[in-house]
């Protein structure tokens, strides 16, 4: 790695991220029926209709893994809790759920890994997913008692807690796109989801505060919208992208509003009284979470509304043909100081590449993503030099995992797995990164 840990505040954490159904094995502990398990089943929906029964065994193997994490340097590790894992049909608890989450947490502490809670990383117990899920009006008040029961039980524990992880994917991928869990295409549920998943957030954060929890923030993921070119054209349509994309909840939990060109497309199909929520959207957070992986350019067309089309770029790309675009990493977070959070910390809370890795005599070669770190990573040393308040960096993913819809080929660990077997090799990377933070 070109750089080292006294580059940064002495206060800086370094740490990797994982999500519960991506690596704990969804088949263990009495984890109820998900969403994903449904959509996974159907087919068409995601490679070779892999799902995440096992993943990485990371329910069996969590201290193998924690071992690993406190031998690499890393001072944070960022997790999620399973709905329905800890509530199996999204509204009782389930003792052994919530036992493992204790085991969990405690293991971390005793490794000097600081807790970075996230309570919904995209598996919604299918009871509730029966009873219209993200479109529910009933949804904040369901996420809210399980925030309660979650936190409940080690909310005295975690360092920091986070609501939900990256809204857009539980909106509008989701629900737009067809491309996640629950798989619609449907502009009416798109906006109801959208709202709802916002409101959640904020339900949740008073839920937390009322258990005397501190330190709490949002998760939100970014993409840098690109015009294809300087029309009037293709300027409004890049202004819709980052409307729908990154601004829409950024001006929810903020500014108490939607943006003028998002309004345009999904205020006709937002619930009633929606304007009278954003009280409880805007309940206040001590940090925000930036979620940054690529950029995306957008070109205009004669589609119903948002009216654009995505076009491939020219720079490299990873694995998931997304292009490496570090300057968009740091002017996310320029934009979101000056716009949005002012001295609030900031931190890069998933950023990192697939890659194609291979295991050849015990040995994992990637030298892509040390590349891809360096590159990053230098932007977010820029914009510290640049005073903006940037406290901490979480590499996706620790381990190879289940990538949702593409399956198991997708690889952003920095460990690798070995899907029959269940061993871990650490990466090139792993090593490289754990030389800097020795440093």
């Amino acid at each position: 790695m070109n750089f080292k840990r006294s580059d940064f505040p002495k206060d800086f954490i370094f740490g990797a991220a994982t999500s519960a159904y991506q690596i704990e094995g969804h088949s263990f502990g009495g984890a109820g029926q998900t969403h994903w398990d449904s959509f996974a089943a159907t087919p068409g929906n995601v490679v070779r209709e892999e799902h995440g029964a096992i993943a990485c065994d990371h329910y069996h193997r969590f201290e193998e893994d924690f071992d690993l994490m406190q031998a690499a340097g890393f001072d944070a590790y960022r997790f999620s809790t399973s709905w329905a894992r800890v509530m199996p049909d999204g509204r009782t608890p389930n003792p052994e759920g919530l036992d493992f989450y204790d085991r969990l947490v405690d293991a971390m502490l005793e490794r000097g890994l600081d807790p970075y809670a996230t309570l919904y990383h995209w598996e919604l117990p299918s009871p509730l997913a029966d009873m219209g899920g993200w479109r529910s009006p009933d949804m904040a008040k369901w996420f809210g008692d399980y925030t309660a029961c979650i936190m409940g039980r080690i909310g005295d524990r975690v360092a920091t807690a986070a609501p939900i992880n990256e809204p857009w994917c539980v909106g509008w991928l989701s629900h737009f796109h067809g491309a996640h869990a629950p798989g619609l295409r449907d502009i009416r549920a798109t906006a109801r989801a959208m709202h709802h998943v916002l409101l959640a957030h904020g339900t949740a954060i008073e839920a937390m505060r009322g258990l005397g929890m501190k330190n709490l923030g949002g998760v939100f993921n970014f993409e840098w919208a690109q015009p294809v070119d300087d029309s009037p054209e293709a300027l409004a349509a890049a202004e819709r992208y980052d409307g729908y994309y990154n601004r829409f909840f950024l001006d929810g939990v903020f500014k108490g509003s939607y943006p003028t060109s998002v309004l345009e497309g999904l205020e006709p199909h937002l619930p009633d009284g929606w304007q009278d929520d954003f009280k409880t959207i805007q309940a206040p957070l001590d940090w925000v979470g930036l979620n940054y992986y690529t950029r995306k350019i957008v070109a205009p067309c004669d589609d119903a509304w948002p009216s654009l089309t995505e076009v491939d770029g020219p720079l490299p790309k990873t694995q998931m043909g997304w292009e490496i675009y570090p300057d968009g990493l740091y002017k996310f977070l320029k934009r979101t100081a000056e716009e949005y959070t002012g001295t609030l910390p900031l931190f890069i809370t998933e950023n990192g590449m697939a890659n194609a890795d291979v295991i050849q005599n015990g040995v994992v070669d990637d030298p892509e993503r040390i590349a891809f770190l360096n590159a990053h990573i230098a932007k977010v040393r820029q914009a510290i030099a640049e005073g903006v308040p940037v406290s901490g960096y979480f590499l996706w993913s620790l381990l190879d995992n289940y990538e949702w819809a593409l399956g198991y080929e997708k690889r952003f660990g920095l460990i690798h797995m070995d899907f029959d077997t269940l061993k871990r090799t650490p990466k090139a990377s792993y090593h490289a990164l754990k030389a800097a933070l020795a440093q």
